[in-house]
């Protein structure tokens, strides 16, 4: 379909190191749609894997941010910053890799200018390091 002008670009979901290593075999893959946020991490050799190949990293549930402990920090580090959680959650996945693309839903042009905003917001070192933390505790 690709050789015939239909398909300009060839995206895969949900797909392990293995698979993406397989398709890329087959052809050039432009990018990557796996579940990934704060807490949900599974898929940490999957986006190194694009980041390696210069991939896109689409992840999807993109603004998840996990038990009531995790919301406590999240709103805490939100707080520092005078954002919201979605926000620092979407500020989260940008810092964290060069390939990542968050994909967040939006119901409003209110919900959509504050996902878009979470692209101004600076991570300061220590900040994202408690993130971090939130996610090597999962």
């Amino acid at each position: 379909m690709r050789d015939e002008g239909k398909v300009a670009r060839i995206g895969l979901s949900e797909v392990t190191t293995a698979e993406l290593a397989e398709a890329r075999r087959i052809v050039d893959i432009a990018s990557v749609q796996n579940r990934y946020n704060l807490t949900d991490r599974e898929h940490e050799p999957v986006l190194a894997a694009c980041e390696a190949a210069d991939i896109a990293f689409l992840p999807w549930r993109a603004v998840a941010w996990g038990k009531a402990g995790d919301r406590a920090e999240v709103a805490a580090v939100a707080a520092e910053l005078d954002a919201t959680p979605t926000q620092v959650c979407l500020t989260w996945l940008l810092a964290h890799s060069p390939v990542m693309l968050p994909i967040p839903g939006t119901s409003s042009v209110a919900h959509l200018e504050e996902n878009t905003a979470a692209g101004d917001i600076v991570l300061a070192p220590e900040l994202r390091a408690r993130l971090d933390g939130i996610a090597a505790s999962v």
